[in-house]
């Protein structure tokens, strides 16, 4: 199948590298044409992971989008969500019928990009999804070297608009089997790990983050009372997503340090034995913050107050974070108000999810 990859950081390297290697031919496009260059110039991405090392050749690597999505079935975006929408105007001249956009994750950039696309003028008939993890725990190790300490053995997805459900997942699948289908592109935002873990993880260690140069936070941050905010601020997810009506599963981040059920199976001693997680996090610029705090936490609260769910530890965080970063994170661009979401009732917004926004 031809696959076009959108973005310059690890997921995306990762994947390139990853769909290659399955037999698919990757289009890897990258804005910075600079930083792109190694990969122009050996024609490979190289790979280190549990079979050792080894070069991955990739059919394309390109600075010009329009090269890299034409005549590709999939579209896969591993860039951060604070990327999308730029990405999102960026594709909209270039993108056609029957073509599959994947966010892994999404933050429900899903809606957000497709209504972008249709603001650009390009009507094409996309069916955009997203899922609730990135699909590889990765981190670079050179200007085209990745190392992956584990791949996804599940993804939830869900599809916008999801009445084209069934096709998307479909090409999905041919790419990333342990795709599974969840209701629509909410539901899968709603299944996004990186608002859960990340928040406690960043704010409940701020000290630390700011004191030493470098500073795992699955390690040393990992402690018994950060786990306990965690595991209520999931179960706050969870009653989200049951407000919504959403079917079980509902992927508890729970089961990410005591089983094999999450999306990654039983992985968390190897990502903190890969020492790849010992890093400098800056508390204002971080995709911790940009991404999963200032996006995804502050898109979980708004659906909270949408649906009247008690949410204490979303919203706690969220004011702490706003407190850090100096702004009132309740109403950030993923938030149900901003995107002009909130005056609707849960019939409208089922029926938006399915068919799409007119």
């Amino acid at each position: 199948m031809k696959i076009a990859v959108l973005g310059g950081g690890h997921g995306c390297y990762a994947a390139a590298a990853d769909l290659s290697e399955a037999g698919h031919e990757v289009s890897l496009w990258r804005r910075d044409a600079a930083a792109l260059q190694p990969v122009i110039d050996s024609g490979c991405i190289t790979i280190k992971d549990d079979d050792g090392q080894r070069d991955i050749r990739i059919a394309h690597a390109t600075a010009n989008i329009g090269d890299a999505i034409k005549g590709a079935q999939l579209i896969v975006i591993p860039s951060p969500a604070i990327a999308q929408m730029d990405i999102a105007l960026a594709m909209a001249p270039h993108l056609t019928d029957g073509q599959v956009v994947y966010l892994p994750p999404g933050t429900f950039g899903s809606y957000l990009m497709a209504e972008a696309v249709k603001a650009a003028g390009n009507k094409a008939e996309v069916t955009w999804a997203e899922t609730g993890t990135l699909p590889w725990l990765v981190r670079k190790h050179g200007p085209n070297t990745v190392a992956i300490t584990t791949r996804a053995t599940r993804l939830p997805t869900g599809a916008y608009p999801a009445k084209r459900s069934a096709q998307a997942l479909d090409v999905i699948g041919q790419a990333f089997p342990v795709v599974e289908p969840c209701e629509d592109a909410m539901s899968g935002a709603l299944m996004n790990a990186g608002p859960i873990i990340h928040p406690p993880l960043i704010i409940m260690n701020a000290a630390p983050l700011q004191h030493f140069e470098a500073w795992d936070i699955h390690n040393e941050g990992t402690q018994p009372a950060v786990r306990s905010v965690t595991d209520k601020l999931d179960l706050e997810r969870i009653a989200i997503r049951e407000a919504m009506g959403y079917a079980a599963p509902h992927f508890p981040l729970a089961d990410h340090y005591n089983s094999d059920n999450w999306m990654y199976g039983d992985v968390h001693k190897k990502l903190v034995k890969s020492g790849d997680w010992r890093e400098h996090i800056d508390l204002h610029s971080h995709r911790y913050m940009t991404e999963d705090t200032m996006l995804g936490l502050s898109f979980q609260a708004s659906v909270a107050d949408w649906t009247n769910t008690d949410a204490p530890i979303s919203k706690g965080l969220l004011a702490i974070a706003g407190g850090i970063v100096g702004q009132d994170l309740r109403k950030g661009p993923r938030a149900l108000p901003t995107m002009g979401l909130a005056g609707l009732n849960k019939a409208d917004m089922r029926e938006l999810l399915y068919q799409g926004k007119a």
